[in-house]
């Protein structure tokens, strides 16, 4: 069973998917994602896998009959891709060249344009979960992709705060953002042409580094063949210094905002940008959603951005260091 439910609390459309209970627990010797299983090609370099067990589906089957006037169900409409970044088992993103990398982002860039040839889909998100810590259990290094029929709520909190700061002064939110951190200094921790990778002011995690477009893009699209390629590699050095920063294969939650699809025009006052979420206080500490955080969206981060943005510092310049 797959469908939508309404939450009337934050209006919001909560994804049931009980069908992905059944999911196998994949045998250790057997990768699906590696040439040979029999699921994917046994050459590639990057790969959209249709999701096995989606969450959304372009054929969604009809909702439970337990909606009526005030509980509300849709259609579970839209796709889940799989995106895998390499045929390696166990490759991680710093090992991957700059060109396999940029054939990665040129991947993102063309499933971004067909998902939203879909009229139905109104939001893309393109997204990575990584390490055990965020619950994966495949190591195989990909990503996925969601094309949802409805703007997800943090979307759209995003859309209101930028759209009345347009409004009201006629420049974008995130460029004036960018332009403080850079002016300030203390938060960045690289950039070069066409990104700033920095940890902002307001993080709610330790390590939670945004990475922003310098740029004034509102999707991927947008970018020129020279921007994609910086994303690219702006992406492998960001990774690698996370896996720098204690030594080891760091997890986190990469999500990648995108302007809405197949809706209003918000180009002039959205803007392209990448979230991490690293569920690392500390070497060998979790930062746990407690009940503030979950049930309050009151978030408290721990340490002290401007602390901790020179800790990531360090570990940048460690692993520019080992590409020498």
């Amino acid at each position: 069973m797959a469908e939508l439910r309404w939450h009337p609390l934050t209006q919001d459309w909560v994804m049931i998917a009980s069908h992905r209970q059944a999911r196998p627990q994949m045998p250790k010797d057997w990768c699906p994602f590696c040439p040979g299983s029999g699921k994917v090609p046994d050459h590639y370099d990057v790969l959209e896998y249709d999701n096995d067990f989606p969450a959304l589906s372009q054929t969604p089957p009809e909702p439970d009959d337990v909606a009526n006037d005030f509980f509300k169900t849709a259609p579970a409409y839209g796709k889940c891709e799989v995106i895998l970044y390499s045929p390696g088992h166990t490759t991680t993103v710093p090992e991957l060249s700059d060109d396999h990398m940029a054939k990665l982002v040129d991947l993102w860039c063309e499933r971004f344009e067909k998902l939203s040839q879909d009229e139905k889909i109104k939001y893309v998100f393109i997204f990575e979960n990584r390490g055990e810590a965020v619950g994966v259990t495949m190591p195989h290094p990909h990503g996925q992709i969601y094309g949802y029929s409805f703007v997800p709520k943090k979307l759209q909190l995003e859309l209101k705060s930028s759209g009345e700061y347009y409004a009201e002064k006629g420049r974008c939110l995130f460029c004036d953002m960018l332009a403080e951190e850079q002016r300030f200094g203390q938060r960045v921790i690289f950039q070069n042409e066409h990104f700033t990778v920095f940890l902002p002011f307001f993080t709610e995690y330790p390590y939670g580094v945004y990475i922003f477009a310098n740029s004034h893009k509102s999707n991927l699209l947008e970018f020129t063949p020279g921007e994609r390629r910086s994303l690219a590699v702006t992406i492998k050095h960001t990774v690698g210094m996370l896996d720098s920063l204690f030594g080891y294969k760091f997890p986190y939650m990469m999500c990648m905002h995108n302007a809405p699809v197949n809706g209003p025009d918000v180009k002039d006052s959205y803007h392209f940008h990448i979230e991490f979420f690293p569920p690392m206080r500390s070497a060998d500490k979790v930062k746990f959603n407690a009940s503030s955080e979950t049930g309050a969206w009151a978030h408290c981060n721990p340490t002290r951005p401007e602390e901790t943005a020179a800790e990531l510092r360090e570990a940048y310049g460690r692993y520019m260091d080992t590409l020498k």
